[in-house]
């Protein structure tokens, strides 16, 4: 099962359990993200296209960090005592893929966190 979703000026191909990085978007590790500009869905013999998107499907994710990557930009002309150096850095966000959910569906609920009680001390 994938799906391709629009973010920005750019599309992705995604399956369920997928990081995939998108531009910058404010946010915290664990808050989540949802992406409702849907172009395609594909699960074996049922494939939706959208004209130009499929109304009422998204896909649900989680935000794993913001990496950035530093891109280094070099002129240098030999012999003539020209050198430039200049830096940039992008920020990007990994978001990691839970839900791909039809129109109608729900995400699943979180699994409740079980507690045990913790043993007694050896006497």
């Amino acid at each position: 099962m994938y799906a391709v979703f629009e973010d920005g000026s750019r599309q992705y191909r995604v399956s369920e359990g997928d990081v995939v990085k998108v531009d910058y978007r404010a946010g915290d590790k664990k808050t989540r993200v949802e992406f409702g500009r849907v172009l395609l869905y594909a699960n074996g013999d049922d494939t939706r296209l959208g004209q130009p998107l499929i109304e009422g499907m998204r896909i649900l994710g989680e935000i794993v960090e913001h990496p950035t990557t530093k891109l280094y930009i070099q002129h240098f002309r030999r012999r003539k005592n020209y050198r430039r150096l200049r830096g940039h850095r992008q920020p990007y966000t990994s978001v990691r893929i839970q839900h791909i959910l039809l129109p109608g569906q729900e995400p699943p609920a979180a699994p409740a966190a079980e507690t045990t009680p913790p043993a007694p001390p050896p006497s």
